[in-house]
């Protein structure tokens, strides 16, 4: 049936729900109160979509029948609140896209390790041979794929803000990879609302769903008792043994499910750190729903080239390495970061702070970090946090400043790591503006 539909906000999200739209004959219009980046102006044209930018059109967009939101515009933004009031409902370009999308869905969230996650599961799914795209929170709109092609799986990268404008849509295959403290400023600072958040990815599961789920998560844990999802349960752990489908013993990990066992050892998983091993354990799981050989399943997890600006090492600079982990955006994520690393560390950390705690880096800064360089429009928070706690604590206000200082203030055999812990939108476009931008800044060394 024919509907007349506005897009909210026309970046990737935006731009791929209204090519969806015109596609499937709707009448759309696409109103974005910012400039809209020339790709994506380009693409609104080719595809004969009417569009603005600067402003939202009110009269216009009350019109609607039904708004679909860029996940970047929150729920409680004037626009939004107006179009509520008038009772048009509002919804999430994966809500949307799923209406039309015949294949099955494997959808991956959680506060870390999702872009890593989601990376892997598409890694081990072509290497078997499968129709499958990648798509959501990383790569392409889910959207634009649906329009484009209908393959038969599509892995999803879900986003907190993209699950929250789902209401029908159901995820065939559901993982949360963990639980901690983001976004908290989208929500009111309250962490039981960022929780159900999550949570939304397990909505319309039936029993012939699956949600692949850190059991080491206590977050995780209580969500599956208060929100108790109809999907069979498949947790992973590395502190538990008994009822894991995925474990690790002895410097094994097994992943044992519907008969099928898997082993190796965790020295043969490409990717190093604690926390990879849970993205590997769920990644693995994923797999053996999915009916992947376990040969395939193995070699996945041993030749998997990693996600760019998630501990990407850049290069080696008169014997200092230089580690860009642009995509810790959030504390939990750089404390993994630091975890993963020995000593000798010149931190870059800093942005827009979303609500930060940052006392849990605490004991891994003064274990590891010999400096930190405070990188944002204002580091009074990370100064105030980290004052005294390690030996050097300076401030810059452009990455090519804070790669020099930290080539001044280090030696050989120190590593500088970009793991801001927070959002990048003070100083760049995004996080990914901010990782090249580094790794610019570090080649021009």
């Amino acid at each position: 049936m024919r509907k007349k539909i506005v897009i909210l906000g026309a970046g990737e999200s935006g731009t791929g729900s209204a090519i969806l739209a015109k596609r499937k004959g709707h009448d759309v219009f696409v109103s974005d109160a910012g400039e809209i980046k020339s790709r994506y102006r380009n693409l609104l044209d080719a595809h004969g979509l009417i569009w603005e930018e600067g402003q939202h059109s009110i009269q216009e967009l009350l019109k609607a029948e039904e708004v679909i939101k860029s996940p970047g515009i929150p729920d409680d933004a004037p626009v939004v609140s107006r179009l509520k009031e008038n009772h048009i409902p509002v919804v999430s370009e994966i809500e949307f896209a799923g209406r039309y999308n015949r294949g099955k869905t494997i959808c991956v969230t959680g506060s870390n390790g999702k872009t890593t996650t989601t990376n892997l599961i598409f890694h081990m799914m072509k290497k078997a041979g499968m129709d499958v795209e990648m798509a959501g929170n990383v790569g392409r709109s889910f959207a634009l794929v649906v329009a484009e092609k209908e393959p038969e799986y599509v892995v999803l990268e879900l986003s907190s803000f993209q699950l929250d404008g789902m209401f029908d849509f159901k995820a065939d295959v559901a993982i949360i990879t963990n639980i901690t403290p983001d976004h908290l400023d989208r929500y009111g600072n309250d962490m039981d609302r960022y929780v159900a958040s999550k949570f939304r990815i397990t909505r319309n599961q039936s029993s012939h769903d699956f949600l692949i789920y850190c059991y080491d998560d206590e977050r995780i844990k209580t969500g599956l008792g208060r929100f108790k999802p109809a999907s069979v349960n498949l947790p992973f752990s590395i502190r538990e043994r008994m009822d894991q489908v995925a474990y690790v013993e002895n410097s094994n990990l097994y992943i044992h499910y519907n008969k099928d066992k898997i082993t190796m050892s965790i020295h043969d998983l490409a990717l190093k750190g604690k926390h990879n091993i849970y993205n590997s354990m769920a990644a693995g799981i994923a797999g053996q729903v999915l009916r992947i050989r376990k040969e395939i399943i193995r070699e996945s997890l041993s030749d998997f080239q990693g996600v760019e600006h998630r501990l990407e090492p850049v290069i080696r600079v008169h014997g200092i390495m230089f580690i860009n982990d642009s995509k810790a955006t959030n504390v939990n994520s750089t404390w993994y970061a630091l975890e993963s690393m020995s000593k000798n560390v010149i931190l870059i950390l800093g942005g827009i702070d979303k609500g930060n705690d940052y006392s849990s880096l605490e004991p891994l800064i003064r274990e590891k970090v010999r400096a930190i360089i405070c990188l944002g429009k204002d580091n009074t928070k990370i100064l105030n946090a980290f004052e005294g706690k390690v030996p050097k604590l300076v401030e810059a206000r452009s990455m090519e400043e804070a790669v020099k200082k930290s080539y001044v203030i280090g030696k050989k055999g120190d590593t500088v790591l970009l793991s801001p812990a927070c959002a990048s939108f003070d100083l760049f476009e995004n996080y990914e503006d901010r990782g090249r931008q580094f790794k610019e800044s570090v080649r021009n060394l």
